[in-house]
């Protein structure tokens, strides 16, 4: 895989997924952008040879199976998943309604399933290939109001540890990209949903909660596009990461949660290995 690849990246009409195509194509490499609006892609990108926009929902498993096809039918593989494509039902969870995160889960969760399920017959048949998946700090560690979202991403990442072990004898790898605050669209009114239902006792700390998050639009710390710069740079490795911890605010939340269980496994450890069947009493000898 080396030299000239072909990048497959959903959510690219806007946000990050529009630096990570973008760092691609200045890297001299083909992208496939995908978007639910394939004409929001190309006014994102512009049009090029080495560019192919392709109308993709990823909750949709007809739009997988087409934009693939589309994919093969033009550079006749697939180098590299991107599954960036996601959305964020803030909330807690009581507020979040049965439909809100189904919706988190069918975007954030099922969505890179239904392209990955699509692309994986490409990459076996090559004997070769890269999935990434952008999940997020909050695929590492809970954080209030963002049940809904924290559940799709610690599903994307059992799912994808698991997926590494399944298709690495294919000469297919893997990649688990945890961003922290990066200053992408994410926030958005057009990406961010609150909780519809009003409980009394989450008043006061709902409106803190909708304040800090609304101001954290535009004030991230993060810079996109060196983050997807930093992904050409994973993706041209001989073996990529299995995990990409993505900015200082991301690493210092993994090196707590380490420390987290660390204490949470001394503190019980006497329990927690003796809980074996006893040993059955040694025969007499006659």
């Amino acid at each position: 895989m080396s030299g000239k690849k072909i990048w497959f990246i959903t959510g690219a009409s806007r946000g990050m997924g529009v630096d990570f195509a973008r760092a691609a194509m200045a890297a001299g490499h083909a992208v496939v952008a995908s978007g639910r609006d394939s004409t929001a892609v190309v006014k994102a990108l512009g049009k090029s040879d080495g560019l192919l926009a392709v109308r993709l929902d990823v909750t949709s498993r007809a739009d997988a199976d087409a934009a693939v096809r589309s994919a093969v039918d033009r550079f006749g593989r697939i180098d590299v998943l991107v599954n960036n494509a996601a959305s964020f039902y803030a909330g807690f969870f009581e507020e979040l309604t049965p439909e809100q995160i189904e919706r988190q889960l069918a975007t954030s969760l099922i969505g890179p399933m239904n392209v990955t399920r699509a692309v994986l017959p490409i990459m076996r048949k090559q004997r070769s290939g890269h999935i990434i998946s952008i999940s997020s700090a909050a695929g590492l560690v809970g954080f209030e109001f963002c049940t809904a979202y924290a559940a799709s991403k610690f599903g994307l990442e059992g799912w994808m540890e698991s997926l590494h072990a399944e298709v690495a004898p294919f000469g297919v790898t893997t990649t688990i990209v945890n961003p922290g605050f990066f200053r992408t669209e994410l926030l958005t009114e057009q990406s961010t949903q609150y909780a519809e239902l009003s409980i009394q006792d989450y008043d006061e700390r709902r409106a803190k909660q909708i304040e800090f998050w609304k101001a954290q639009n535009g004030q991230q710390s993060g810079d996109p596009a060196k983050l997807a710069r930093a992904l050409i740079t994973i993706s041209s490795q001989e073996t990529p990461p299995r995990r990409f911890i993505a900015g200082a605010d991301a690493v210092a939340i993994a090196e707590q949660k380490v420390a987290d269980l660390k204490t949470q496994i001394d503190a019980n450890r006497d329990l927690s290995t003796s809980l074996a069947f006893d040993r059955a009493p040694a025969a007499r000898a006659l």
